[in-house]
């Protein structure tokens, strides 16, 4: 049984938050938000919402929160919010503001 939560629309781009979810994926789920509160980075943040977020539906699904780890931690590309800012001469150049869809999955360990 798995459990998982998804954040879409957040306001970071997908390369910021893979580097915090490279230091996450395969980790064991307490030992992962533990990790997270020692990254000094605003990915890091929205990621540790996402995670609660799962741990708090595997909670509801009965799962051994003991026993989670990180079996899946992705950051796809969102949508491009596209704005223009005045240069000098009269020109402009475009602004995108990046954002990103993070999807959380998390999975019980049997342990042998």
């Amino acid at each position: 049984m798995e459990a998982r939560a998804v954040l879409r629309y957040a306001k970071a781009s997908s390369t910021k938050l893979r580097q915090v979810l490279r230091v996450i994926g395969g980790m064991k789920a307490g030992d992962a938000l533990y990790q997270l509160r020692f990254i000094p980075k605003k990915s890091a943040r929205i990621v540790e919402g996402v995670l609660k977020s799962a741990l708090a539906n595997a909670e509801q699904k009965g799962m051994d929160l003991d026993k989670l780890y990180i079996k899946k931690a992705v950051a796809d590309e969102g949508p491009m919010y596209k704005k223009w800012m005045p240069r000098a001469h009269g020109r402009a150049t475009m602004l995108r503001k990046r954002t990103s869809h993070i999807t959380i999955v998390l999975e019980e360990k049997e342990e042998d």
